[in-house]
Order: structure tokens, then sequence, then C-alpha cells
């Protein structure tokens, strides 16, 4: 009997952060318009729409949903996946880390070689800092049109086989880039999917449509950055 692999995208920004859709239109997308079987909601700096995501697991058969969190420390963007509690920003990777850990959760740099324009608060790369911080996968595949360079260094650093796991994730601020990245596990669940970044498994894909999601990007840029802008500013006044 053939091996079962399946797709996760495991990088979805929704209206609780900087995305612009909400958490119901996100779940209807994904169900009648892709074939993803596991998705991770990773706002920034809350799991409010995350939790809500897996409130509405029962009416999409055949989706799970990981409570996930795009945490911004100090050296840059981390996601936590598995998470029951928000952790804050500003702290060290490694704090941020161990808080992660604290929490049975499992933690992916996100796009390591992104430059400093990538994050308003001028955040540095962890790139070059990837040997210094004990995390479990890295994100090799980011399908953001800003990250081409930035993923031909992250996949030249994933190939010295570091023991970390590879993940692949669309980064979507919008319906419909939804899944252009995506992790590629074996199995068709979550635990399945946890397994396969504990074995490091895991591949980085992307999808075809690269050029029309930049596009689509470009056209809604000044949408995509008030939100942020929003987003940025309720982060602060939490912390």
């Amino acid at each position: 009997m053939p091996e079962t692999w399946s797709k996760a995208d495991l990088h979805i920004h929704s209206r609780h952060s900087d995305g612009l859709a909400s958490i119901p239109q996100i779940m209807e997308y994904v169900s009648t318009r892709t074939d993803l079987r596991v998705i991770a909601i990773t706002d920034h700096n809350t799991i409010e729409g995350a939790l809500f995501a897996k409130s509405l697991e029962d009416l999409y058969p055949g989706i799970e949903v990981v409570v996930g969190e795009e945490i911004t420390s100090k050296w840059g963007h981390i996601l936590g996946l598995f998470l029951t509690e928000e952790v804050p920003p500003g702290l060290s990777a490694a704090e941020t880390i161990s808080r992660i850990e604290d929490q049975g959760g499992i933690a992916i740099i996100a796009h390591p070689f992104a430059n400093r324009a990538f994050g308003p608060f001028g955040l540095k790369s962890l790139g070059k800092r990837v040997s210094d911080v004990a995390f479990h996968a890295m994100e090799v595949y980011n399908s953001s049109p800003y990250l081409v360079f930035a993923n031909r260094l992250a996949a030249k650093a994933f190939a010295g086989g570091q023991g970390w796991a590879a993940t692949g994730g669309s980064d979507a601020h919008v319906l419909k880039a939804i899944g252009k990245g995506h992790t590629l596990f074996r199995g068709t669940s979550a635990a399945e999917l946890r397994r396969s970044l504990e074995e490091l498994e895991t591949r980085a894909c992307a999808d075809r449509g690269g050029i029309s999601i930049a596009f689509r990007y470009m056209l809604r840029y000044p949408q995509i950055r008030r939100q942020q802008a929003l987003n940025w500013a309720r982060c602060r006044a939490r912390y």
C-alpha cells in the first residue's frame, strides 16, 4: 500500500493581525479551493485567530488547524506551532523558543534571510545566527513575492544538514496566496505532521501561480500596509 503524503500550509495570517481575510473566509477557501489537509494560523503576536479557526474544525471535515503564532523576537520572526498560550514579543530568540518548548510546541525560524525592510521594527535577519539558537525547523520556502533571494539562501543553509526540519509556508495575507508555499508531510493529520517534523522528513514545496500572486500583492499592497500598520499599533499598545 503506497504511503500517503499530504500538504500543510504553516504560515497564514488573518484579520486578527495583518491579513485581509477573516477566519471563516480562510476556512472556506482552504476547504473548497485547496488540497491542504492541515493549516496553521500564525498571526503576529496573538493566537486569537488560530483558536477561532480551531473551534471551526468540525464544520470543515478533512481540515485540521494547528494553533500557531508568528512571534516578534529581538532577532527576527519565529513561528510557534501547537501552542496553548500566546508567547509575548520582544524576547530574545532563545527565550522565545524556550517559551514555545515550555508548551510542548515546535519553533520554526520564519524567512530567516529576509532583509531588514521585511518588518516594521527594523528586525535583524536570523540567517547569520541560526547556529546560535536551538530551534526545531527552518522555513526553507516562503511564497511571499519579496523573498525569492532569501529563499535561495535558506535552501543553501538547509542543505548543510544541521538536524532541522524543512518547512514551506505561504505567509498568506490574501486568500489566493494560501497554499502557494506548503509543507509536504507523511500522513494526513496534524499529529502526523508533528511526527514528520520531529523525524526531519518534511519537505518545503512551492505551488504554481507565483507570478499572479505577486501581481495581486502589488495591487493590494497599500491596503495590506494599512492593515499592518494597525496591527503594529495594537501590538505596541498591548506590550
